[in-house]
């Protein structure tokens, strides 16, 4: 028998690339923050097709198709057409937003997202919330479940949003027969320049202890956040999934880690001093972002576990990156300061600081009283 042609032997020979038969992923907020990291890690899996990143500005990832609108732009539902799942991260949690422009950005733009997912035929959206939707409460079980009571109310910062977005969530199925949704909540988020009042907890020259509180502290990588999004992507795992790295760390134990100080005070004087100077405007944060400094909410997130998701940090060596990425600045009771006031605010404490701006605003009122 003859050989081959050549050049049929060639092309038998030539291999083949294996066809993609994974998702298509549409990412909205895909250009900074956690939706550049998970576009750009979702563009590289084998596992999936094809990525679409949607932002109001164009991201770096090369290799996903961009669309640049507003997720509250109903136009988004033809953006979202072929698409096989959808993660919502186009959130706004800054502590310096306006909160009722904060709350419209964030109900609105989920609302639009899910209606507009339905619309398109998508089969699956994946919202991401906070296991702070658990409330920290002194009564709370280590750890606890992904079923547990959403206990939180709106008193913390972006709290009543994620509350909001939660709700919407559980209804949008009733609403929309054939979209699934799945929410991942993750533990006190770290990394990618994530800036929230519990990483600015740590920015502060002594750590606010409220007298009987007992806080247990479970942090969260962005890397590990990404890989469990990606797990709900590929739907290795569904429905409420709680996030964040195994166990968790006792005060002291921060303390010693951190190798910074305590600053005790009354609880009533504590909630009291925040509670006014966010009245009055002088700090971001509200008195309730103290509960999750003082008692426990931290996650076991069982169902990841049991898909065989693995948290790749420990809260150790979250902790070790989180005071890295801090160095430097200097944060009173929520508020960034300049160089000046740090050096001011530095040799008494945040807590000092604190409590004496609340004195200066008693002592204003009383001067107003008078005149």
């Amino acid at each position: 028998m003859s050989s081959p042609d050549p050049q049929v032997r060639a092309a038998r020979n030539q291999s083949t690339p294996p066809t993609v038969r994974g998702p298509v992923v549409a990412v909205t907020g895909a250009a900074t923050g956690i939706g550049a990291l998970l576009t750009e890690r979702l563009a590289a899996s084998e596992e999936v097709k094809q990525v679409v990143a949607i932002d109001e500005r164009r991201g770096e990832c090369a290799e996903a198709q961009w669309h640049i609108l507003d997720v509250r732009d109903p136009a988004i539902a033809e953006k979202l057409r072929g698409a096989d799942v959808v993660v919502h991260l186009a959130l706004d949690l800054d502590l310096e937003t306006d909160p009722a422009a904060r709350t419209a950005y964030n109900v609105r733009g989920t609302q639009t997202v899910l209606t507009a997912a339905a619309a398109a035929g998508v089969h699956r959206v994946v919202l991401c919330t906070s296991a702070m939707v658990y409330g920290a409460f002194p009564d709370n079980e280590l750890p606890l479940s992904e079923d547990a009571e959403l206990r939180a109310t709106a008193e913390a910062t972006g709290v009543g949003d994620l509350l909001e977005i939660e709700r919407l969530a559980r209804r949008a199925p009733r609403a929309h027969p054939g979209l699934n949704v799945t929410v991942v909540r993750p533990a006190v988020l770290v990394g990618g320049g994530t800036d929230t009042a519990l990483t600015r907890y740590f920015e502060s020259p002594r750590l606010l202890v409220v007298a009987g509180s007992r806080p247990a502290w479970q942090f969260c990588h962005v890397e590990d956040l990404c890989g469990a999004l990606e797990y709900a992507v590929l739907e290795k795992a569904d429905g409420e999934l709680a996030v964040g790295c195994d166990g968790w760390l006792e005060q002291e134990e921060v303390e010693e880690l951190s190798g910074i100080r305590r600053m005790e005070l009354p609880s009533a004087v504590a909630l009291g001093a925040a509670a006014r100077l966010h009245r009055i405007g002088l700090t971001p944060s509200p008195a309730g972002d103290l509960a999750y400094t003082m008692y426990p909410w931290v996650v076991s997130g069982s169902r990841l576990h049991d898909a065989g998701w693995r948290p790749r940090w420990t809260n150790e060596e979250v902790l070790a990156e989180l005071l890295e990425e801090v160095s430097g600045r200097h944060t009173v009771a929520g508020r960034r300061l300049g160089r000046k006031d740090a050096t001011a605010a530095g040799a008494a404490g945040a807590t000092v600081a604190l409590l004496g701006a609340a004195a200066v605003v008693r002592r204003a009122r009383k001067a107003r009283r008078r005149i």
